[in-house]
């Protein structure tokens, strides 16, 4: 018996949702599969929320015609809600480390057509404060497995959160943007990384977007050529 077949036999593979069992590492059961909503069909090109009618490429939500994000395009892989949900909570405040493995590899599959040869991939940070009570950034776990997947370069502390903010749970998008307002910039020693390049900014929920534009205008005021965004869950309405 190999190696793998004896680790299987004493670690057989277990649902990452509920700890089933399963026939492969990292993956859902069936029931757990059913209760996650993966995004598909028609979705806005800049912010990734659900719409109706039928996938074309560019489309816009009314809300981006208005009021264009300070990014070029964004790309989502689950609708934060049911198992989703779960499973994004679990990575974030449960200690579930090894739901990123997975989780990244989804989205570097939706990543894949935004990065360019000189992306630099950038998680959204977290203050010092909570990165010490947290012991770790979920968005950056995220980003070092979708840097080693795409084959491109990760900066995990290029962006940087000097300015300790109130929770954004609750806060309309105004109220979001206000709190945020001047608390994230580019690191002092790693802004020349972002300078002239294409950056794909990574973080766990998009929701008004108000964090991600934080982070993007951080990344143009470095000198960003470009600026994607790609977030493991969008919280958003059904179309």
């Amino acid at each position: 018996m190999g190696m793998q077949s004896v680790l299987k036999a004493i670690y057989p593979p277990a649902c990452m949702g509920c700890g089933d069992m399963t026939e492969a590492d990292h993956a859902l059961c069936g029931a757990c599969w059913r209760e996650t909503p993966f995004l598909g069909g028609a979705l806005c090109d800049l912010c990734a929320r659900p719409l109706p009618g039928e996938a074309e490429p560019g489309l816009r939500c009314d809300a981006c015609l208005a009021a264009p994000p300070p990014w070029a395009r964004a790309r989502a892989v689950l609708h934060y809600r049911d198992g989703a949900r779960r499973l994004v909570l679990g990575l974030k405040h449960a200690d579930r480390t090894d739901l990123a493995r997975p989780m990244g590899l989804w989205m570097a599959r939706a990543a894949a057509e935004l990065a360019e040869p000189d992306t630099l991939v950038v998680p959204v940070p977290l203050h010092r404060g909570r990165l010490w009570r947290r012991r770790y950034n979920q968005s950056a776990l995220l980003a070092a497995r979708i840097g080693r997947a795409l084959g491109r370069e990760i900066c995990a502390d290029a962006l940087w959160r000097h300015r300790a903010t109130a929770s954004l749970g609750g806060q309309d998008a105004e109220a979001r943007r206000a709190t945020l307002s001047g608390a994230i910039r580019p690191h002092p020693w790693r802004r020349a990384r972002m300078r002239g390049r294409m950056v794909l900014l990574v973080d766990d929920v998009l929701t008004s977007g108000a964090t991600l534009g934080a982070c993007a205008r951080a990344a143009q005021e470095a000198g960003a050529r470009k600026i994607c965004v790609v977030a493991l869950a969008r919280a958003a309405p059904d179309p």
